[in-house]
């Protein structure tokens, strides 16, 4: 009986500035340099197959969803306010003193 190993080995190589981003990012992370790249490897590939993603409607609800994205700009008095406000860090309460 023959064992198929689960893992293949990639390689790869790096610019050593790239290397020292890596490092230092894995390092940040609490991660091995191979679980960081691996880690962000397959995050990327994965944004990259779900843009790629082909979403089906039948006629009436892709009718509706163009309806929804032509439709007027509805006013949100609470939204406008939110992002006027300053972010919690540059607000003159929490600003402290060096």
């Amino acid at each position: 009986m023959q064992h198929r190993r689960k893992d293949s080995p990639l390689a790869m190589r790096f610019a050593e500035a790239d290397i020292t981003v890596i490092d230092r990012a894995a390092s940040l992370r609490g991660r091995t340099r191979s679980d960081f790249i691996r880690d962000a490897a397959v995050a990327a590939a994965e944004q990259t197959l779900l843009e790629q993603s082909v979403i089906r409607l039948e006629p009436e609800a892709f009718a509706a969803f163009q309806a929804a994205l032509s439709a007027p700009v509805t006013a949100m008095p609470k939204i406008r306010e939110i992002m006027q406000r300053l972010p919690p860090w540059e607000q003159p309460d929490n600003i402290q003193e060096s």
